[in-house]
């Protein structure tokens, strides 16, 4: 009898080492990409504030008559598309993730176009309102790569905790799929042709 009431007993401790040791990993799981999410809301926040900036600097380059207007017709459509494209912050998938990188490289290389011709047009140069967005444009431009990194190293260290044994059991039992990370874009990793051309 006494053999029967142990063995009871170490069942009952046996089951609560593991509910509670499955409760504690669940939890912190479900921290971890609750930090990463939270973290995607500031990466969506630093492009939605350059989307602003583009906006208010397309009004201003409008103000110029005789500027190029399919460099501008370029730059509000690809605004429009990167606007557009959303990503599920719960279920980031690669998929995705490259959807949303491929409009905003889009806005980014129209943006580009826009600046350069720019400098044909000294009066547009001297604008105050242009040099001051230009130059929000760019610390904007710095804090959505400070932004991304953030939420890779987050992302990152949810996707090896949810592989490591014995937490992959918990994470599968309990659906925590990786989450997608900002890659470059192809072709990056070669170095610029510069081409310094003087007339």
């Amino acid at each position: 009898m006494k053999k029967g009431i142990i063995a009871i007993i170490v069942l009952i401790v046996l089951a609560v080492v593991l509910v509670g040791w499955y409760v504690n990993t669940n939890n912190k799981l479900v921290d971890m990409k609750g930090q990463a999410t939270k973290q995607w809301a500031n990466v969506e926040s630093s492009y939605q504030r350059r989307s602003d900036l583009i906006g208010n600097l397309v009004k201003t380059v409008q103000g110029a008559a005789d500027f190029e207007r399919e460099t501008l017709s370029d730059v509000i459509e690809a605004r429009a598309k990167a606007t557009s494209t959303t990503i599920d912050a719960n279920n980031i998938t690669p998929e995705q993730l490259a959807e949303f990188q491929q409009a905003q490289t889009g806005l980014s290389s129209a943006l580009s176009r826009l600046l350069v011709t720019v400098e044909r047009y000294p009066d547009l140069k001297a604008n105050q309102n242009f040099l001051e967005l230009q130059s929000q444009l760019e610390g904007t431009e710095n804090r959505i790569n400070v932004e991304r990194n953030r939420f890779n190293e987050l992302a990152g260290e949810y996707n090896i905790k949810i592989q490591q044994i014995p937490t992959n059991i918990i994470a599968s039992i309990a659906n925590f799929d990786p989450m997608a990370l900002f890659s470059s874009n192809p072709g990056s990793e070669n170095a610029p042709e510069v081409n310094f051309e003087f007339e």
